[in-house]
C-alpha cells in the first residue's frame, strides 16, 4: 500500500511533491520519521502543514483551551494526523490541492486581517461552509 502511496504522490501530486521537497531540504537537520509513508519534519516553527508525501510538524503545539484536559502530546498527535488527512487530499486532488486546500489555508494562516476579525473562529471552523452561522 505504501508503494501505491508513493506512485500517486510522485505523480498525481507532483506539484505540491516538490515544495514539499524543498522544505525537506530546507530543514534537513530537524529530526524525520516516517508515518503511513510520509516523511514527518519536526521542525522549530509553531505552524504544522502537509505538502504532497511531507508533513511539517510545528513542535511549539500550545495547549488548546477548549480541551484543558488534553495533554501536549495528544495536540501534536491529532496535528499528525490531520496533516497525513491532508497527505491523502493530495493524492485525490492532484495538482488540484494547491488551490483548494493550500490557498485557503494559507489565506487563513497568513492574513492578519481573517485572524483579527475571526479571532474565536478555529481553523478547522474556518475551512467548512456555513448556513446561518451552523457548520454543514
Amino acid at each position: 500500500m505504501i508503494i501505491i502511496y508513493s506512485i500517486l504522490q510522485i505523480t498525481w501530486g507532483f506539484i505540491q511533491n516538490i515544495f514539499g521537497s524543498i522544505y525537506y531540504l530546507f530543514n534537513r537537520n530537524c529530526k524525520h520519521y516516517f508515518y503511513h509513508g510520509a516523511v514527518v519534519t519536526n521542525w522549530n516553527r509553531n505552524e504544522s502543514m502537509g505538502l504532497g508525501m511531507f508533513i511539517f510538524l510545528g513542535n511549539n503545539v500550545p495547549n488548546d483551551k477548549r480541551y484543558p484536559d488534553r495533554t501536549v502530546e495528544e495536540t501534536l498527535r491529532r496535528t499528525l494526523v490531520h496533516e497525513y488527512g491532508h497527505t491523502i487530499q493530495s493524492i485525490i486532488l492532484g495538482p488540484l490541492f494547491l488551490i483548494v486546500i493550500g490557498l485557503p489555508s494559507s489565506i487563513w494562516a497568513f492574513s492578519p486581517y481573517i485572524q483579527k476579525r475571526e479571532k474565536k473562529m478555529s481553523y478547522p471552523t474556518f475551512l467548512h461552509f456555513k448556513k446561518d452561522g451552523q457548520i454543514i
